[in-house]
């Protein structure tokens, strides 16, 4: 018991560490901003919580005139439309917090792996030229895509913090393999 626990809490703590990484070849969409919305944000870039205390989803626009207003709900549909617009996607979920997005994509199980990469990278492709501007993430793995399906369902009915965490336990569960010394039968304890 001592084992998988201390197996969880190094497993836990390795992907804690692991961060998203942002490709330096591309500018950054602050160095974009208008001297408008400079003003308005700060020097900093921390936009300040609206009015009912939270701090609202605010994509830059496309051609620099100023700000798009866009809910987490109407972005998640938009990424979802552009994940199904690539050939060979059937299905397309998505979750989206603040600036990241994890879309999930269903493809033909009886692909090949190489194909499946190609449809990835051109799901990614599409998602990094739309002008929203999102940090995204795609995986076309069916569990994962799954868990992302229903932690969105908890989101929307409203139960976000429980949901996020009965799905991690749920992708974390399947992810630890059960070692056999941890196993002991009852009463031997």
């Amino acid at each position: 018991m001592r084992k998988s626990i201390c197996l969880l809490l190094v497993l836990l703590l390795l992907l804690t560490s692991c961060g998203m990484v942002k490709k330096e070849s591309s500018p950054s969409p602050q160095d974009k901003r208008p001297a408008v919305n400079a003003a308005r944000y700060g020097n900093n870039g921390v936009r300040p919580l609206t009015e009912n205390g939270t701090a609202g989803y605010e994509p830059y626009a496309a051609d620099g005139t100023g700000v798009v207003t866009r809910s987490d709900v109407e972005l998640k549909d938009h990424l979802e439309q552009l994940a199904l617009r690539v050939p060979g996607v059937k299905g397309a979920h998505c979750v989206v917090l603040g600036k990241n997005a994890v879309v999930g994509i269903d493809v033909d199980g009886s692909l090949s792996r190489s194909r499946v990469g190609t449809i990835k990278y051109s799901v990614a492709e599409a998602l990094r030229k739309d002008p929203a501007a999102v940090n995204s993430m795609v995986t076309a793995d069916m569990d994962i895509s799954a868990r992302i399906a229903e932690l969105g369902k908890h989101v929307r009915q409203g139960h976000p913090v429980s949901g996020f965490s009965a799905e991690m336990a749920d992708i974390i569960g399947r992810i630890i393999p059960q070692l056999p010394d941890d196993t002991t039968p009852r009463g031997q304890q």
